[in-house]
């Protein structure tokens, strides 16, 4: 079995948007380097973070060559068709998905839902022994795996039977040998864990996408294959059972095994759900047996992270309702394999840290009083809190809070802009500073200032800067202006006036090239300019008279190089 885990991050493909952290009901994900990975021990599998991430870069195992190659070892290969099929291929008959499995090299089709059908005819029999006790369904794998890693407390209160697919598997070997190979198609990821955890029972779980995946690549195309009258299940065709991939079919699976009152059977479907109907449930004790069926999709299986179509579920539901045929009455079924499995309360025990540890790591993304914890959940998580413990944990980084990174990049902005030498200020929609930096203020203003506010934030540009309509100018066309003199109370200024967000704000850069300094270097700017006007003139020269004319280069170049090195050096010559 390949060892990589069945949901894994292309990292190349991952876009830095935590969505995958935020939809994780179980938060695990780390994000490391900027890459958001799954935690393969928190991890159940659900599959929900490949279905929200917006780049693909949520992936999931490709275990489509472990098939190939068993087609090409076993001399029978059986498929388990997960039930709902019926509403995956929406319009295909059973007969024509059973022929193109069979084109593709496999022996034989079998119902998963077999496997459904003894479950439920252990369930029924567990129902009727005791009485007052919680039993918990362990036909979904995820559900298992969160019970057995989040919700430990509860282990004796699983039903502590097999998963419908792992009897099914049973229930085929025991009729065809063990010397067969099953693979199993359908909407759910966890099968995959299934299969590393019980390799005796199941080869290689792959999902309908792969099967799609598969025929494309034998040029198979189901809406054009017909059936021949042997395309049928083998070894024979499932009834109750086909409900079990909707919200409530598995208790629709138990009613038809016996007699039971609607307090004694419940459905719960998707994992948040389920984790809202377990709280204190351990406190309290049922008048009489209570099953529940828990589901860690919403509206159940034809829900699944691989399901082609994520919704329409009545269409969904009503489709596998029809295709089923559940007995009028109870049989009741005959148990005809025995499937206890052990469920070990494995559990994921958070590491705990004091007070004074989260409030420390609150403090790295300044966060220091209750009032800046906003609790926004941009970086992923709940709370302020939580997402300090991830802090403490490695499982997150300082860059995922977004107010934390809005401020740190205001404050690089300031700093960059208070320690320039030139005058900068931006500007709004209605031309109004939005900030500006003290060598502005100097530049335009003088006298007392004291009572204008810092940065000049909200004052009209047109207030203290005549010039204005320039900004106005670039506001409205969106064309920048450069380079562009401007003559102020004496002065000559140097104005750089660009758009920063078109018609909604503007920037511009001022420099006083009347003062010495400024003067020295723009006269070598303008030398520099003048140079290569000449170079370019030169070089027409040449090429239509074939004089020279380095002479007025060497000139030139001497003029620049006097005023850049502010002294008058000797030139060896």
């Amino acid at each position: 079995m390949n060892s990589l885990n069945p949901i894994y991050t292309e990292k190349r493909e991952c876009q830095d948007c935590y969505k995958c952290l935020r939809e994780c009901p179980v938060k695990a994900i780390k994000v490391e380097g900027g890459y958001a990975s799954v935690v393969p021990e928190l991890c159940v599998l659900c599959g929900h973070c490949v279905a929200v991430c917006p780049s693909g870069a949520k992936r999931v195992r490709d275990d489509l060559p472990l098939a190939r190659r068993l087609l090409r070892e076993r001399s029978r290969v059986l498929v388990s068709l997960a039930p709902s099929f019926v509403s995956e291929f929406n319009g295909i008959s059973p007969g024509q998905i059973i022929q193109a499995l069979k084109r593709l090299g496999f022996w034989g089709v079998s119902e998963t839902a077999l496997g459904a059908q003894q479950v439920s005819a252990h369930v029924s029999s567990q129902l009727g022994e005791g009485t007052a006790k919680l039993m918990l369904s362990t036909a979904c794998p995820t559900v298992v795996e969160f019970m057995r890693k989040y919700q430990p407390r509860y282990a004796e209160n699983l039903t502590g039977l097999l998963s419908p697919l792992l009897t099914h598997c049973k229930i085929l070997r025991q009729h065809y040998g063990d010397a067969i190979g099953i693979v199993f198609f359908g909407p759910c990821i966890a099968k995959k864990h299934e299969a590393a955890r019980h390799p005796e029972l199941l080869d290689v779980a792959l999902t309908f996408e792969d099967l799609r995946r598969w025929l494309q690549l034998d040029a198979l195309d189901l809406d054009t294959l017909s059936a021949a009258p042997e395309d049928t299940f083998v070894p024979y065709s499932a009834r109750e059972g086909a409900l079990y991939p909707i919200e409530g079919g598995m208790i629709a699976g138990v009613r038809s095994n016996c007699v039971v009152n609607d307090a004694q059977c419940m459905s719960v479907s998707g994992l948040e759900a389920v984790q809202k109907a377990l709280d204190e449930l351990d406190q309290w004790r049922p008048s009489q047996n209570l099953f529940l069926e828990l589901l860690a999709c919403q509206g159940g299986c034809v829900n699944g992270p691989k399901a082609q179509l994520s919704g329409a579920t009545v269409r969904k539901r009503h489709q596998v309702i029809q295709y089923s045929q559940p007995p009028d009455q109870p049989l009741p079924r005959r148990i005809e394999v025995q499937i206890p499995e052990e469920q070990p309360a494995e559990g994921v025990a958070p590491p705990q840290f004091g007070e004074i540890q989260i409030r420390e790591a609150m403090r790295t993304v300044g966060k220091y009083s209750a009032e800046d914890e906003l609790n926004c959940g941009g970086c992923g998580y709940d709370s302020c809190r939580e997402f300090a413990r991830a802090l403490l944990q490695n499982k997150a980084e300082r860059t995922m809070c977004v107010t934390y990174m809005r401020k740190l990049a205001q404050k690089k902005a300031n700093a960059l802009i208070g320690k320039m030498p030139s005058a900068v200020v931006i500007v709004n929609e209605q031309l109004k500073i939005v900030e500006s930096n003290p060598r502005f203020r100097a530049l335009l203003l003088k006298g007392d200032t004291r009572e204008l506010p810092p940065g000049l934030e909200g004052v009209a540009l047109a207030e203290v800067a005549p010039f204005y309509y320039l900004f106005q100018k670039v506001l409205d066309t969106g064309n920048d202006i450069l380079d562009r003199d401007i003559r102020f109370q004496g002065r000559i200024l140097h104005a750089t006036i660009f758009s920063i967000e078109p018609k909604s704000a503007v920037g511009g850069i001022l420099q006083d090239i009347t003062e010495p300094a400024m003067q020295k270097e723009q006269t070598i700017k303008r030398a520099q300019r003048v140079l290569e006007q000449n170079l370019k003139t030169v070089q027409q020269i040449a090429f239509l008279l074939g004089e020279n004319a380095a002479e007025s280069e060497i000139t030139l170049n001497s003029i620049v190089h006097s005023f850049s090195s502010g002294e008058n050096e000797d030139d060896g010559d």
